[in-house]
């Protein structure tokens, strides 16, 4: 058998390359459809309707877009909710058996914030993902937020939803500080054996949301709105640069000059750099209303 000879500036063809990396040929030649200014308006709308009202269901989402002008089947809008990331909430059976929504291997931890009073910074946490509007598509933007202070302690953007960015947000969470407890929902990213790795080596207690329950993450989900409102509404974000630029100020401002009511009229980085006390005068701080 004769071996034919390759130069450094030779290329495989690309039936090799398939061959070599397990991938079907035709998916080589696959070039991505480009979003439609329709699926666009119906996405950037789903944003809008679960930042203001995220129990809505489908059925409902359908009637009001049909109020609008907006035809849509009520499987497209669950597949494009789930592409964004959206899931309505309300409680559902079964919450805290292992095998979230994530598959089997995905681990389920209890949540563990019921009742509890939150009197320090850094000792619970809260993270999720929420989606960015762009002017000709979207992005995705995940935070970890200190409850106690509000203070947002590192936060990412990405195109897509894959694991690295928000492993990546975590490292830099960690890097910062290490909380007490991490509270999150039972979505894919977070019940990710590498995801718990990360903060099991830490010394983290994992705290997990009820299925559908809004309230279990109140805190994270209150600055996802002031974001939503107070930013992303407002700008028209040409390009993934200007989200990040546009973010970036935002939540620089928010950490170290917006007072917050609920803080005493402090900003979150004045309470964060707190060691000790309370961020107004009377009463901890509670984790919200007493949770069923």
């Amino acid at each position: 058998m004769r071996l034919v000879e390759w130069g450094p500036q030779a290329e495989l063809p690309l039936a090799c390359q398939a061959q070599l990396l397990g991938l079907s040929r035709a998916s080589l030649y696959y070039r991505p459809r480009p979003i439609s200014a329709h699926e666009l308006q119906i996405k950037h709308r789903l944003d809008e309707l679960y930042t203001q009202h995220p129990f809505l269901g489908s059925r409902k989402i359908v009637e009001i877009l049909a109020t609008e002008g907006l035809t849509m089947s009520r499987h497209t809008i669950r597949r494009y909710r789930q592409e964004m990331g959206l899931a309505t909430l309300y409680p559902q059976p079964k919450l805290s058996q292992s095998g979230g929504l994530g598959g089997p291997e995905h681990k389920i931890y209890p949540y563990l914030l019921r009742g509890l009073s939150i009197e320090r910074p850094n000792q619970v946490w809260g993270v999720d993902i929420t989606y960015v509007r762009l002017v000709k598509g979207w992005m995705y933007l995940v935070a970890f937020v200190d409850w106690f202070s509000r203070y947002v302690v590192a936060w990412e953007l990405s195109d897509t939803l894959e694991m690295h960015f928000v492993l990546l947000c975590a490292e830099a969470a960690l890097a910062t500080a290490t909380p007490q407890i991490i509270n999150s929902d039972q979505g894919s990213h977070f019940t990710s054996e590498r995801f718990i790795k990360l903060f099991l080596r830490a010394g983290v207690h994992i705290s997990m949301d009820g299925r559908g329950r809004y309230l279990d993450n109140i805190f994270t989900e209150r600055l996802w709105r002031s974001v939503k409102c107070e930013e992303v509404y407002l700008s028209e974000y040409e390009s993934p640069h200007d989200a990040r630029r546009g973010l970036s100020r935002y939540l620089q401002y928010y950490n170290e000059g917006r007072p917050h009511q609920a803080l005493g009229y402090r900003t979150p980085a004045q309470v964060y750099s707190l060691t000790s006390g309370l961020p107004g005068e009377g009463d901890s701080l509670k984790t919200g209303p007493k949770l069923s």
